[in-house]
């Protein structure tokens, strides 16, 4: 191929991925925002260390069959976590829209999600 099928076959390319290409950029800032949810809202409890109380309970309950790190999760899905994030569980105290927005849960769920196989 010369120079000129080169460039066809790579501007064909580009526009044909354009649309994907740009979805993928919004699903990428989607997860980059709901990273910055996590930090906000859950990492005090569900980060890593052995002070961060959700984390040290989900170890004891599962005894490192599963992650107990959300973020190592690959089991977790969206209509999971909303339930947990809106309505809470056993200590964790449910978060409202007012604290947590629907986009934010949204966003939340993305990164939690992202390795999801």
């Amino acid at each position: 191929m010369n120079k000129v099928g080169y460039c066809s076959a790579a501007l064909l390319l580009g526009v044909s991925l354009g649309t994907p290409v740009r979805a993928l950029a919004a699903d990428a800032a989607t997860v980059e925002k709901g990273k910055q949810v996590f930090q906000t809202w859950c990492e005090a409890c569900h980060g890593s260390g052995g002070d961060r109380p959700g984390t040290l309970g989900l170890e004891a309950k599962y005894g490192g069959k599963i992650p107990a790190r959300l973020e190592d999760r690959k089991d977790l899905t969206a209509d999971f976590l909303k339930l947990y994030v809106r309505n809470g569980f056993a200590m964790m105290a449910p978060f409202r829209k007012t604290e947590i927005s629907d986009a934010d849960l949204a966003a939340l769920t993305a990164y939690l999600t992202r390795t999801r196989k």
